[in-house]
């Protein structure tokens, strides 16, 4: 660390005027959206019923990882992250709006986890499974996750404006305390809910390392969306001697981190799965290895890893804003494309069929957050203000 302290920049808050028009636009987006959704999920409830769970996973693991950085800056008591950690905080808080947004899946929850249908009860897997397999038990689960996310990130983002005007480091220690009480949960709450909900769409099928697999995505897809919030508030004026290069570079190295993390754990379970054979076990790579579903899967391969990957290496282009949020974007789209592969052969089996309804659910949910969002950035200081750690967070030099 350098031990210039500049002084702290003061237009710290949000002005509403560089929205402009886009918040009324994205409100008015998101409810033709939904207006067509609900309309899709009339006519064509078990495409709605997929389709939904697809766009409702991708910014699910979104704010989730919001959640994640947020509990990793306190853990380790980071400088780094303290310019940029109200935006984490920001996205995290979003997660209560996902537990309402969660409500349509319970209305569709038997279309899409079969096994919630009288027919298959008498399945002996289904009956080997019949302790953690019970309806009563999954919304009960489904239920705890939403209210761990929701009391977690907004507990954290209190306390962290609440020192924005006190000024005192207790509110540093509490939310250490918070979270070394709150990773355990995190992880687990993240863990089954991913099999809940998107190994529970074919109860045959398991993975010891599927949690984990979902988690990768969660930690670089969120670390991608704060790249791209920050430049935009930078862009706009915001963070003016406030966010370096140096900040860049960081989550530059993080995204490069997780775009290797993502690849290990993905090959290695499909290693351990092809090595042991096991028909319960292959049933899930075999379906995506067929026709169509093939390209895709083959795509992912190459644009969620090798390209990345390859491009991330230069110091260079984790240094450039612009190429940072280039890549950014471009892993956002690989990470769409990898819920989408997940999620959606379980309905079309056969080979991809895009529906309209995939891109309808997106733009509402999508909408629905980003309005949500802006309205966050007004509500508290860009940035916190009196962390103790914020001159150095600013002075950061790596």
């Amino acid at each position: 660390m350098s031990g210039h302290e500049p002084s702290q920049p003061s237009s710290h808050t949000f002005d509403y005027k560089h929205v402009g028009g886009r918040f009324l636009g994205l409100v008015a987006l998101a409810v033709v959206a939904f207006a067509a959704v609900a309309i899709g999920a009339f006519t064509n409830t078990k495409q709605f019923a997929f389709s939904y769970l697809f766009a409702f996973t991708f910014f699910l693991t979104i704010c989730m990882g919001g959640l994640f950085w947020t509990f990793v800056h306190h853990a380790v008591d980071a400088e780094w992250s303290v310019v940029v950690r109200r935006q984490l905080e920001n996205i995290a808080s979003l997660l209560a709006v996902m537990g309402i947004l969660f409500i349509p899946l319970i209305f569709v929850a038997p279309t899409l986890w079969y096994w919630m249908k009288p027919e298959n009860a008498n399945d002996p897997l289904l009956i080997e499974k019949w302790p953690y397999l019970t309806k009563e038990f999954f919304w009960i689960r489904a239920a705890f996750y939403f209210v761990f996310f929701t009391v977690a990130s907004l507990w954290l983002r209190r306390n962290s404006i609440k020192q924005d005007t006190s000024g005192s480091a207790k509110y540093t220690l509490l939310n250490r305390k918070i979270t070394f009480g709150s990773l355990p949960l995190f992880a687990v709450s993240l863990t089954f809910a991913a099999i809940d909900w998107l190994m529970g769409l074919d109860y045959h099928w398991f993975s010891t390392m599927w949690g984990v697999y979902i988690f990768a995505g969660t930690a670089l897809s969120s670390m991608c969306v704060l790249v791209l919030i920050i430049t935009a508030l930078r862009n706009a004026g915001y963070f003016k001697n406030v966010i370096t290069i140096e900040h860049y570079h960081i989550m530059g190295k993080l995204m490069l981190a997780f775009t290797i993390f993502w690849a290990y754990i993905g090959f290695s379970q499909y290693m351990l799965i092809w090595y042991a054979n096991i028909p319960e076990e292959t049933i899930y790579f075999l379906r995506r290895n067929t026709e169509s579903w093939q390209i895709l899967s083959t795509a992912l391969v190459v644009g969620h890893f090798f390209v990345p990957f390859l491009l991330l290496l230069s110091n260079m282009g984790k240094k450039n804003p612009a190429f940072l949020c280039g890549m950014a974007l471009w892993i956002l789209t690989m990470h769409l494309l990898d819920i989408y592969v997940v999620v959606l052969p379980a309905l079309h089996k056969a080979g991809v069929q895009p529906n309209w309804l995939d891109f309808a659910c997106l733009a509402a949910i999508g909408c629905t957050l980003a309005a949500l969002f802006l309205k966050r950035l007004g509500d508290s200081p860009l940035w916190p203000l009196r962390d103790p750690r914020l001159k150095n967070s600013i002075a950061l030099k790596n």
